[in-house]
């Protein structure tokens, strides 16, 4: 399959508006409208203005975040070019998922509501604003996989020279990873949306989105053409290793004190 759309979809004066960015930016509405329906519709007495608030923390500290994750990657470039590291391209969705949980969580700490609760209406959500940046991903050439055999019937060839593919394999087929994430959140989605309401405690949905794309960015990440980060690892294979670590313990931890909030009620009435 040969690519060659080019990614700048327009100018405006010395602005260039690329497909990437366009789709990040429709996949931020699309998440910020699914929120909205969603706490209207399960959450009724949610004041919409701390919506508002959320979305205020959590664009700006995803956007900090997943810039963030980028320069560290490739320090090696930015640590030679010190002021592209502001303003420069290069932003990472997973970086972007974890900076906005980072920051709406510190905001809920300051003005108190069940975090868990928001978090399961709001999963679902996540992963179709992923969906939707993965086709700009697919769009821009970025985040393409490693050299496919000849004989892969659905390797991705990218033509543009303006695409963000690394030159040299400008030209040469490879694994359209983009399109694999796709299909994976895809059914994650499903998934998720079968699970709704029958998690418990709140916030274990979530959780599960969390650590399922955790899992999936370390598997992926043996195809994808990044540079090693750490034990052999690229970056996103190693957060993805830390952050399902994290997210195993705190379903256990959660899940204990549920149950034990569930048991001592019982064991109140049975000595009445």
């Amino acid at each position: 399959m040969e690519i060659n759309i080019n990614p700048i979809v327009f100018t405006i004066g010395s602005l260039e508006i690329r497909w990437y960015g366009l789709m990040i930016a429709l996949g931020v509405f699309i998440l910020v409208l699914w929120t909205f329906w969603q706490v209207r519709k399960h959450w009724p007495g949610f004041p919409p203005d701390r919506i508002l608030m959320l979305a205020i923390v959590g664009i700006p500290s995803g956007i900090i975040f997943a810039r963030l994750i980028h320069v560290i990657d490739k320090w090696e470039y930015y640590s030679q070019n010190l002021g592209q590291i502001i303003g420069g391209e290069g932003l990472t969705i997973y970086g972007a998922i974890l900076g906005a949980v980072l920051g709406t969580w510190i905001y809920s700490r300051f003005r108190p509501f069940n975090y868990g609760f928001g978090a399961d209406l709001v999963a679902p959500g996540i992963i179709l604003a992923q969906i939707i940046g993965r086709v700009g991903c697919f769009l821009n050439g970025c985040c393409h996989g490693l050299e496919a055999p000849t004989s892969l019937p659905w390797g991705v060839t990218y033509t543009n020279p303006a695409c963000a593919v690394d030159p040299k394999l400008l030209n040469v087929p490879v694994h359209p990873t983009q399109l694999y994430e796709i299909i994976f959140l895809i059914f994650l989605f499903g998934i998720i949306m079968l699970l709704k309401g029958r998690l418990k405690p709140d916030g274990s949905l979530f959780l599960v989105y969390l650590g399922s794309y955790s899992l999936w960015r370390f598997s992926i990440g043996f195809l994808r053409d990044n540079d090693p980060f750490l034990f052999g690892l690229n970056q996103a294979q190693f957060i993805g290793i830390l952050v399902l670590v994290i997210v195993i313990g705190l379903l256990i931890y959660k899940r204990v004190r549920f149950v034990k909030s569930v048991e001592i009620p019982k064991v109140e009435r049975q000595e009445e």
